[in-house]
């Protein structure tokens, strides 16, 4: 790998890790989610400085070019990154699915709850659940 080429991963790598740290300071990104980022940040960064590593695992996968190693350690970690995402987002959709059975099933027992006086109920000069200011 070119000097240049090495002296570009490293940057890009450790931009990454600056991003990241700084959105989990700023509470943009919670800890939770940053790890698999700093993760591929890590890996990206030590792959740009031991080029002995990279070099031994573009012979072990038959990679003719180790910078492209570089790229693919990128794909996985999106991937993985992906999949994970995604099962969280699959959670809370169940989350929240459940949390609107379960308001649901409040204001139900909140309206049985409620005196029935249909006097009360329809608000003067408007149609029934309306107010007169409301349009």
């Amino acid at each position: 790998m070119t000097s240049m080429i090495q002296i570009l991963a490293i940057a890009v790598s450790s931009a990454l890790l600056l991003v990241v740290l700084e959105l989990v300071r700023r509470r943009r990104l919670t800890e939770e989610y940053s790890f698999i980022w700093i993760a591929c940040a890590l890996a990206l960064f030590g792959l740009s400085i031991w080029r002995d590593v990279l070099h031994a695992i573009a012979r072990w996968l038959g990679v003719f070019y180790p910078p492209a190693v570089l790229l693919l350690v990128l794909i996985v970690f999106v991937f993985v990154g992906l999949l994970y995402f995604s099962v969280t987002m699959s959670r809370q959709r169940e989350q929240i699915e459940r949390l609107i059975e379960d308001v649901a099933i409040l204001e139900a027992r909140l309206h049985d709850a409620a005196p029935r006086d249909t006097a009360s109920d329809a608000p003067a000069g408007g149609s029934p659940g309306r107010s007169p200011d409301r349009s």
